[in-house]
């Protein structure tokens, strides 16, 4: 259950705007991961509180409020403690209030379930889509820059500045994977990966579930047979 959660982003493509426009280094990805870890975690927890009072006239209108009201949360906390990636982020942050993967579980989801579950699944599809995220800024710095972990201090702080790991000092930067177009590539063979994984996970669940060969055993028959 929680492998299918945290892989849905990437199958159903969700939130591609953002996954293709700050995952071109490590540090851009885990910044708007992060903001999108707190949004779905604190929108799907309010939604699920307040799923019975909540006509079905307004239910998309209140979600699209309560998810603009995390999203609020997020950009101010940033400015105040990570000035530097919120200019970096830019308009990325607040189209958070319109991601379809944070609307589509408070409305799938969080408006249906208990508090707890639906702050699970926010916790865990956040994860996800972080994971996702990570995956594509690491491969598209180290491809394009030769180098990965840049710049870690805008987040983790001064400490952060020494995680720089450079592959290799002579490397000829290969613009194509820091541009959209290598996020597209990169991102195809993320999902290419993914199905992968799949068919041989669907593989191995098939010998598991699949009926032992009846052994036929050889009857001995005696005495005549007219």
């Amino acid at each position: 259950m929680a492998y299918g959660r945290i892989i849905l982003p990437l199958v159903q493509l969700l939130g591609l705007c953002p996954l293709l426009g700050v995952t071109n280094s490590v540090v851009n990805s885990l910044g708007l991961g992060l903001a999108t870890i707190f949004v779905l975690f604190a929108s799907n927890s309010c939604v699920s509180m307040i799923r019975n009072v909540t006509p079905a006239e307004i239910r998309l209108p209140a979600f699209v409020m309560i998810i603009a009201a995390a999203v609020t949360c997020t950009e101010l906390l940033m400015q105040a403690y990570a000035f530097e990636m919120y200019e970096i982020l830019g308009i990325f942050l607040p189209l958070i209030t319109t991601n379809c993967v944070i609307l589509g579980r408070a409305d799938g989801f969080a408006c249906k379930n208990s508090l707890p579950a639906a702050a699970y699944d926010g916790l865990i599809m956040g994860l996800g889509f972080a994971l996702v995220l990570f995956l594509l800024g690491a491969a598209r710095e180290l491809i394009g820059t030769g180098a990965i972990f840049a710049n870690m201090d805008l987040i983790f702080g001064t400490g952060a500045a020494e995680w720089k790991w450079v592959l290799n000092k002579d490397y000829p930067q290969f613009l194509l994977a820091v541009l959209p177009p290598g996020a597209f590539i990169l991102t195809g063979l993320l999902i290419a990966l993914k199905n992968i994984i799949d068919n041989h996970i669907a593989k191995i669940q098939l010998a598991r579930s699949a009926p032992a060969e009846k052994i036929s055993k050889r009857v001995r028959v005696t005495g005549t047979i007219t």
